[in-house]
């Protein structure tokens, strides 16, 4: 019978030493994931398009129906979540809300990957 040799791993002592780069936070992690959860949705998408490529900067909720073919609860939603993202604003006039892009939203969420 023969015995079968065995082999220490190489051990690299650089491997295991701390980084010296700040780890995303827990609280950093979340908003984040806020960002792109809300952004994951093909309707959000389209809807953050649509509002970018408004007249006057802003839409109507009852313009936003019609394009994605969807009821206004299910759009009121999508937009209540890019709202909570910090994507778009709502304000309310009479009994419309109209929604319009966050000064600086698109360029902040163009940078998230890059400051990990």
């Amino acid at each position: 019978m023969t015995s079968l040799q065995t082999l220490e791993p190489a051990v690299d002592e650089a491997c295991c030493a701390p980084s010296d780069q700040a780890v995303l936070s827990a609280e950093d992690a979340q908003r984040k994931a806020l960002v792109f959860k809300a952004l994951a949705d093909p309707n959000r998408l389209r809807l953050l398009s649509i509002v970018k490529g408004a007249g006057g900067g802003e839409a109507c909720v009852c313009d936003l129906t019609e394009p994605l073919d969807l009821g206004q609860p299910t759009v009121s939603h999508h937009l209540k979540i890019l709202v909570d993202a910090g994507l778009l604003h709502r304000e309310k006039r009479g009994t419309w809300a109209y929604y319009s892009l966050v000064p600086g939203a698109i360029e902040q969420t163009a940078g998230l990957l890059s400051s990990l």
